[in-house]
């Protein structure tokens, strides 16, 4: 956002939004947590759900992720009244399963023009978060360079070039070479705050460049487009 406003800049930054989940005093929210969210809410705040029905408003069967986001959706909605809240952020493993991103979509497209304004920003990592973090990862030292050609050779390809490529399910070997989660691990020997550094270190441009086929490239235009658009008109 920073790129897109020539005002902004970090001060200003921290004080423009707040990261919050469905439920007060958290920072986000979980996909497995949300059936218990809601009937959190109808207890504490008084929520009734609409009659939930299992396709859009044009009669086509929802499909995976979008009936639990019409359900988010729902209750961000009500949740507007007390909260001021402008945009819901779905981020999702797609773990192989492109049409969960379809779903999401198709909740999106079902409030994109109703009022409350809410502007509805979709991350799904192809197959897992953990391709985003590759996308990012540039080797700091000479420990990691050999790590990383050493992978690179079993692999045949650069997984920090094409991380996409990795989609085993399984952990163990043989097939825990191409996992996605195994790579990051031996290239980061497990540190999250290693992790972090492949995002918040690494240029917005590599990311982009790195990100086309894992999914990273189309959020990062989302965020800029939809969430610059908000501190803009603030």
């Amino acid at each position: 956002m920073q790129e897109k406003i020539d005002w902004l800049d970090d001060d200003i930054l921290q004080h423009c939004f707040q990261w919050t989940g469905l439920e007060e005093g958290t920072e986000f929210s979980c996909w497995r947590d949300i059936i218990k969210i809601i009937d959190d809410a109808k207890s504490q705040i008084k929520y009734k759900p609409s009659r939930f029905i299992g396709h859009d408003s044009q009669g086509v069967p929802l499909k995976a992720d979008g009936a639990a986001s019409i359900k988010i959706l729902n209750l961000v909605r009500f949740l507007q009244k007390t909260r001021q809240i402008k945009a819901v952020i779905f981020i999702r493993d797609l773990d192989n399963q492109p049409e969960r991103k379809e779903g999401i979509e198709q909740a999106r497209s079902e409030y994109i023009n109703k009022t409350p304004k809410l502007e509805i920003i979709i991350g799904v990592a192809d197959p897992k978060r953990e391709a985003w973090v590759l996308n990012g990862f540039i080797p700091s030292n000479q420990e990691e360079e050999q790590i990383l050609e050493e992978i690179k050779n079993k692999l045949s390809f650069d997984p920090s070039i094409e991380s996409h490529r990795l989609r085993a399910t399984s952990e163990k070997e043989p097939e825990g070479m191409r996992n996605v989660k195994v790579v990051v691990e031996q290239l980061t020997g497990n540190d999250m705050e290693r992790e972090k550094l492949c995002w918040e270190q690494t240029s917005l441009k590599h990311l982009r460049e790195k990100g086309v086929d894992t999914g990273l490239t189309n959020y990062i235009q989302e965020i800029e487009e939809q969430l610059a658009a908000i501190l803009v008109s603030e």
